[in-house]
């Protein structure tokens, strides 16, 4: 695995566990030699991972569009910046420079990108690893409504296996070496379609 993109807050939040997880994924990914890619800004836990990535001698690539370069603080300090002018393009250009997503505690937007690339998987746009990193249990309502719409019959059970869930970095990124793309029928989608 060559680079990873971390979809997260521009908050640190209310907890100060998120901060440090996000500080512990970057130390990991960097001894591992995982690149990091990311949404560019250097406040909140986007500045936390991407601090800690450039001090453990890590490649940073941020990713920002335009106009929110100023709004978002863009990080002035990374390997590499990469503007872009809307926000599909933004979330384009960092899929397809990385093999595999993970989601730190965040906002809305760090909700919308993590559900979008899931989306993507499902449709079979890439079949790259989707990691959950749940601090102090931040996504337990988030798994719990996926857990209710598989019930409910709008999420296919097979799907969940499109992601995986780990409550420390160490033990996400190492189920992300193991990870298999799981392999089932998209019997709803038409072969124009795919």
């Amino acid at each position: 695995m060559k680079r990873v993109c971390v979809f997260c807050g521009s908050s640190t939040g209310t907890r100060a566990k998120y901060a440090e997880t996000a500080r512990t994924l970057a130390v990991a990914m960097a001894r591992l030699r995982i690149g990091l890619v990311y949404g560019g800004g250097q406040v909140g836990l986007m500045g936390v991972l991407a601090d800690t990535m450039l001090a453990e001698g890590g490649e940073v690539i941020g990713v920002i569009p335009r106009p929110l370069a100023s709004r978002e603080l863009a990080h002035p300090g990374l390997t590499e910046m990469r503007m872009v002018e809307t926000m599909h393009e933004r979330k384009a250009t960092m899929a397809s420079l990385v093999d595999g997503f993970i989601a730190l505690p965040g906002g809305l937007g760090t909700l919308e990108e993590t559900l979008e690339m899931l989306t993507w998987a499902q449709l079979g746009i890439h079949r790259k690893p989707i990691g959950i990193l749940n601090a102090e249990h931040y996504y337990d309502g988030l798994l719990a409504l996926f857990s209710h719409a598989v019930h409910e019959g709008f999420i296919r059970r097979e799907y969940l296996a499109l992601f995986v869930v780990a409550t420390e970095p160490a033990e996400l990124l190492a189920r992300f070496a193991t990870w298999t793309p799981p392999d089932f029928p998209r019997a709803w989608l038409r072969p124009s379609q795919a």
